[in-house]
């Protein structure tokens, strides 16, 4: 069964969507470690979209829908934001020379790649799409 929400571009709202993901999830018996992850992930992706794309513009929204089936869980955030994502310039950080120099930030696109099976993002139209998939079990 297929779920969705339409939110601010707030801050604010970021709780919002994790209880959305989690209350979501919940029903389908996904391993502690395996919500908290696709949790992370959404977060990370809906924070980005938020803060970077949309600059907390309160007038835009975000879109976004859930879907469980056949062991998969696939996740779709849309915004019309003008800035769009372009996946060919995201460069996998270093994370030793990271720590190392103590950066803050920056990492969280690397763990959305790792966390989720699949990470696309495509411009349709005036709309920015990510989609996000991971198998469970």
């Amino acid at each position: 069964m297929k779920k969705d929400i339409r939110i601010s571009c707030s801050r604010e709202n970021l709780k919002v969507v994790r209880d959305f993901v989690n209350d979501y999830l919940a029903t389908y018996n996904l391993s502690e470690l395996q919500l908290n992850q696709i949790i992370l992930a959404v977060d990370e992706v809906v924070a980005n979209l938020i803060i970077h794309a949309n600059g907390e513009d309160e007038s835009r929204s975000l879109y976004l829908s859930i879907n469980f089936v056949n062991h998969a869980v696939d996740i779709s955030i849309e915004d019309s934001s003008p800035i769009s994502y372009r996946p060919s310039t995201f460069r996998e950080p270093d994370m030793n020379e990271h720590v190392r120099l103590g950066k803050k930030g920056g990492v969280g696109m690397a763990l959305v790649n790792r966390i989720m099976d699949s990470v696309e993002f495509t411009t349709s139209g005036r709309y920015n799409v990510c989609r996000l998939h991971k198998r469970v079990s």
